[in-house]
């Protein structure tokens, strides 16, 4: 299997547990591995055969307007689904850092969700 990889792609989304963190949008980075055959896409140089991660991108982007979660768990369940369900990943990986903790780089969920 093949991956097509979008590394800590930036995001301002309203997350976190108490009300008052969700106030305010945050930044995150999200990395999201799409594991795909691309085979054809390869032979053909045809886009229709693989997945446009400009697209996956561009999804994520609006994934935030008007929404809020609680948990970094819920929200990379949410983007692991949407990835599969419309882009059609065999298998997909997503990891979110959250920079919230002063002491630390960032905090971060890696998840693994088959098709």
């Amino acid at each position: 299997m093949d991956i097509i990889t979008l590394r800590d792609f930036e995001v301002f989304y309203h997350i976190g547990v108490p009300d008052e963190e969700r106030v305010h949008a945050q930044r995150l980075l999200i990395s999201v591995e799409m594991e795909t055959d691309i085979t054809m896409a390869a032979a053909g140089d045809d886009l229709n055969h693989t997945i446009n991660y400009y697209a996956v991108g561009q999804r994520l982007l609006s994934l935030g307007q008007g929404r809020s979660w609680k948990l970094l768990e819920t929200l990379a369940v949410h983007i692991a689904e949407l990835v599969l369900q419309e882009f059609g990943a065999r298998r997909v990986h997503v990891e979110i850092k959250k920079f919230i903790i002063p002491e630390a780089r960032h905090v971060s969920v890696r998840i693994s969700r088959p098709r």
